[in-house]
């Protein structure tokens, strides 16, 4: 049995077409049928219903698909830890981060890396942070940009890049922008604009009302900082973000609060990892470079004055 019949066999399952499978595999049809016949006798088993329509797997076939993208995995692996030895990087980096997630610049930390390690490619998703966090544990998301907000999962390593306390924003002619004494029982009776439930921001937030003994009214829910950003600025409800958010440029014109006392609201933006025995070659060298990042920045300030 050689890797590249099993290539052309999930090529065959994904596409349920011997010609597009083909076309993806860069070989001539009956050069792919071949290698599918041959796995086949190897086998003692038909993996393909085939018709003059569509493909099919047989039993067999669903069974050992699995397998062979197990195999094919484990082979991609053992190639880029070769590669990595002998001091190049390839292969392809998944990685995971919270939409437009504060205190990190995802897309100028992805483009560094890529231009350093060209060999790479590099896929970027989209997610919740606890979910993320979940899929670094179970491996089918390489690294993750994320906000730690709880105790993370046995196998994963988190590596901090900023931490940032939360505060409020609102309109200037809200009420709360003036208000002398702003209070969590004041804050309990203003609407919000804030995140899915899932999001790390509003976990920091629904933790603290909860933490001091309030509740609070989300009526306005979004996905992304700039929509937040436009409802505020509408007046239609006030919101609780890290303060990188609050300095972002589309938030200019919108009162800035500290929030009130007796709830720990801190924005700790994390890069989630594999342990070490498990993470990839190219995971490992994002984390080196992120962390070298941070270290750079954050010497100069901890430096004594001259």
């Amino acid at each position: 049995m050689e890797l590249r019949q099993l290539e052309y066999f999930v090529a065959v399952a994904e596409e349920r077409h011997f010609t597009r499978a083909a076309r993806r595999m860069l070989v001539s049809q009956s050069g792919l049928s071949a290698s599918i016949r041959a796995l086949e006798r190897e086998l003692g088993a038909p993996l393909f219903v085939r018709s003059t329509r569509h493909v099919e797997l047989t039993e067999v076939g669903r069974a050992v698909l699995a397998d062979a993208r197990r195999a094919l995995a484990g082979a991609a692996a053992t190639r880029d830890t070769a590669a990595a030895v002998r001091g190049l990087l390839r292969g392809t980096l998944l990685v995971g981060a919270e939409q437009c997630i504060a205190g990190v610049d995802v897309p100028a930390v992805l483009a560094g890396f890529r231009a350093a390690h060209p060999g790479v490619a590099v896929r970027l998703r989209h997610e919740g942070s606890a979910a993320l966090i979940e899929q670094v544990a179970a491996s089918t998301v390489d690294a993750a940009f994320v906000a730690v907000t709880g105790p993370v999962p046995e196998g994963v390593r988190v590596f901090p890049i900023t931490r940032e306390p939360m505060v409020l924003l609102c309109h200037p002619s809200h009420p709360l922008t003036a208000a002398a004494d702003l209070s969590w029982a004041s804050l309990s009776r203003a609407t919000f604009v804030d995140f899915p439930p899932d999001w790390s921001i509003r976990v920091l937030n629904d933790r603290a009302f909860a933490v001091t003994g309030h509740s609070r009214e989300v009526g306005l829910e979004v996905n992304d900082v700039h929509s937040l950003l436009d409802l505020v600025h509408h007046g239609l409800g006030v919101a609780s973000v890290p303060r990188p958010i609050a300095a972002k440029d589309k938030a200019a014109g919108l009162c800035v609060r500290d929030l009130p006392a007796g709830a720990p609201m801190h924005w700790q933006a994390a890069l989630a990892v594999g342990d070490e025995d498990r993470a990839s070659p190219a995971a490992s060298e994002l984390c080196r470079t992120v962390t070298a990042e941070v270290i750079a920045r954050v010497t100069p300030a901890m430096a004594p004055a001259r």
